[in-house]
């Protein structure tokens, strides 16, 4: 994967404006972000697309949420609220191709998102 972004961030090729780092996740203030606080969480493990998951990945990506929770908290947005998502593949969104969970905070988000 030595062409991917975010494992050179994980191997450090790469250092992004690093928020949260534990040993499965890594977590990063996004470069063009989309309201106040934008954190992305990856896991260091890379995984394409959410459609490369298998079952034995549930609790990878419950690590993800309980960085983003933490996340939130420090920020000062856990009561106030925050947006989480994840895109899947060109029309999903998605433009880097190693899965990677939005955290969004500190505007009132709209919904439909768009």
């Amino acid at each position: 994967m030595s062409e991917c972004l975010f494992c050179k961030m994980i191997s450090g090729e790469i250092a992004p404006d690093k928020v949260y780092e534990d040993d499965d996740v890594l977590a990063f203030r996004d470069i063009s972000p989309q309201a106040p606080h934008h954190v992305l969480v990856i896991p260091k493990e890379h995984i394409s697309t959410l459609n490369d998951l298998d079952a034995w990945h549930a609790p990878l990506l419950g690590k993800m949420y309980l960085a983003v929770k933490e996340i939130a908290k420090q920020a000062g947005v856990a009561e106030s609220g925050y947006r989480t998502v994840m895109n899947c593949n060109q029309d999903g969104g998605q433009t880097v191709y190693h899965i990677h969970l939005h955290m969004l905070a500190g505007r009132d988000m709209q919904w439909p998102p768009g």
